[in-house]
């Protein structure tokens, strides 16, 4: 699955990096401890939380996330969504709570840990 798909399953909004929408997604993790996502995500999942500032950018360059999705509805602060227009990262707003769309991605494929 790709990010632009991955958006439309949780009726998201692609608000960021929309030209690497298509890039694929290989995993996911969940969290809103950015020293846990550095430490924990690998390379190619898709990062589901709550946090909004330009910080979850540079965690998602860092680890080398497919995209990031903004839960309950949040948007991404401007200069958060600017720094990510101008790397090639994906933010995804949805209107779900972050255990629904992680049970929706789940339930697509989109799987937690996996061999590296």
């Amino acid at each position: 699955m790709n990010v632009a798909e991955a958006a439309q399953k949780i009726q998201g909004t692609v608000m960021a990096g929309t030209a690497a929408a298509e890039r694929e997604i290989r995993g996911g993790y969940a969290s809103d401890l950015l020293s846990d996502v550095m430490a924990n995500s690998i390379e190619g999942d898709l990062w589901v939380t709550m946090q909004k500032h330009v910080n979850i950018v540079a965690v998602a360059q860092l680890n080398g996330l497919a995209a990031i999705v903004l839960v309950n509805g949040r948007k991404p602060e401007t200069d958060t969504q600017t720094r990510a227009d101008e790397i090639g990262i994906p933010i995804i707003s949805t209107p779900l709570q972050a255990f629904d769309a992680v049970g929706i991605l789940f339930s697509q494929g989109v799987c937690g840990r996996r061999a590296v």
